[in-house]
């Protein structure tokens, strides 16, 4: 029999519940489910665009971020050309391509963990279609900061559209943050994805949405599915935007965690550098593969790539509180010198 997971921290999900204001605007739209929703969004579009002070043509809804990309994906990429991206990344990415008949074109991180702009931008060549950013990266929490991520748009062909996943973006704070509605300007073959499933808690509901200039929209929304944004959804999406002040809290405390997180973990031996999404990174050669056994021994569940790294999400105090315990027992020595045998356990001597 399979032993229960305790804490779920493998798919950066929030620790938090919908909001009381959020499920009952859900339990409301719930008795209306014999309805169906609009054909189109239309209404929650609006709504979006004035949040985010755009003109609601260029906001374009789908099935999570991870829609909207396949939306883009469809819309501009023939089979056979090229879909250009980070690796390790969201795991997503080469399955999107699959599925439009894309070539697959993965770009080595740097050692650092961070994207490699400089190879992103020599891997471009006449097939390739679209090339990915994940900002903050995903799984390594990563930034790419204003300044680079301009001058990185700037050098991209204008046949290839640049897609800007910051489906972690709430959670970077006092950070040289891109200014996206000014890069929106000044690129018509950007696209910038968002999504209600991290920060905003509603995972299961699957709204995302992307920001782009009109023309490059209008092509994206000819592959939205009717019917795709259902009413349940649409209501926990406006009520969630009435709520922002609370969720932003929520965030905060989820900023605070991780931080705490990061300062044990550091102080206990492992060499973690600073994250901007809900999660942590934690890379070879840093025991990484007893890391994640002993976390498997504690019950808890995060997403653990073999002799790569290991990501944690940020769950709640009582969840963080197991990780740190869980990891005490692997953490305590430097990879460079002794074996993990030779540590005393905390308390001993």
């Amino acid at each position: 029999m399979d032993v229960p997971v305790l804490h779920r921290l493998a798919l950066n999900e929030s620790p938090y519940p919908p909001l009381p204001s959020v499920r009952r605007a859900m339990q409301r739209a719930v008795a209306q489910a014999h309805r169906y929703p609009q054909f189109y969004p239309d209404d929650l579009t609006q709504r979006i665009a004035a949040w985010c002070q755009v003109s609601p043509d260029g906001v374009v809804l789908g099935n999570g971020s991870v829609g909207v990309a396949l939306q883009l994906l469809q819309a501009v990429v023939e089979p056979g050309e090229s879909l250009v991206y980070a690796w390790r990344s969201f795991d997503a990415y080469p399955l999107l391509a699959a599925m439009v008949g894309a070539r697959p074109v993965p770009v080595p991180l740097t050692p650092e963990g961070c994207q490699d702009l400089g190879a992103l931008l020599a891997a471009l060549d006449e097939r390739t279609r679209v090339v990915v950013l994940c900002n903050p990266h995903n799984p390594t929490g990563s930034l790419v900061t204003a300044d680079a991520l301009s001058a990185f748009l700037r050098q991209i062909p204008r046949h290839i559209t640049a897609l800007l996943d910051e489906a972690y973006v709430e959670f970077a704070r006092n950070t040289d943050l891109p200014d996206t509605p000014t890069l929106l300007l000044h690129h018509p073959n950007l696209l910038v994805l968002r999504t209600f499933s991290k920060a905003y808690g509603l995972a299961a509901l699957r709204v995302g949405y992307g920001l782009g200039a009109p023309g490059l929209v209008a092509r994206i929304r000819r592959q939205q599915l009717p019917f795709g944004i259902n009413a349940v959804a649409t209501a926990a999406v406006k009520a969630s935007l009435r709520a922002a002040g609370e969720l932003r809290r929520r965030v905060d405390t989820v900023i605070a965690e991780r931080e705490r997180l990061h300062h044990q973990l550091v102080r206990r031996g492992w060499h973690i550098r600073p994250g901007h999404a809900n999660s942590l990174w934690l890379a070879a050669p840093d025991p990484v593969d007893e890391g994640a056994a002993a976390l498997v021994s504690a019950r808890v569940q995060a997403r653990h790539y073999p002799g790569e790294g290991l990501r944690l999400t940020v769950g709640s105090r009582q969840a963080n509180d197991a990780v740190l315990a869980a990891l005490a027992g692997v953490s305590r020595y430097e990879v460079s010198g002794r074996s993990p045998s030779t540590a005393a356990p905390e308390g001993h001597t």
